[in-house]
């Protein structure tokens, strides 16, 4: 099961309206293919490189990450984060 913090969910809403300001729909592109990844979890989960105690897979289309934990049976994601920002507020972000 997957469980979306509402940090991450905060982090999807304002891509979503970085993207939409850039092209109208890429907004809406944005957020479903980022779902799309997030449900890849359900397979791929506990996979990834771990970064600050987090999972953390690669969006494939924005320079996006998304990072998670596994805790038994839940996959949690705690951000959704832009990957062209400081290093260091990445690792704030995460803390």
């Amino acid at each position: 099961m997957i469980k979306i913090l509402p940090s991450a969910i905060e982090d999807l809403h304002q891509g979503r309206l970085f993207y939409e300001k850039q092209q109208s729909e890429l907004g809406e592109y944005f957020f479903n293919s980022l779902f799309s990844d997030i449900d890849s979890l359900l397979l791929y989960a506990g996979i990834h490189v771990e970064i600050s105690r987090h999972y953390r897979l690669l969006f494939r289309r924005f320079p996006y990450a998304i990072y998670y934990k596994v805790e038994g049976e839940f996959i949690i994601v705690h951000r959704v984060l832009d990957l062209r920002q400081n290093p260091r507020k990445t690792e704030d972000a995460l803390s």
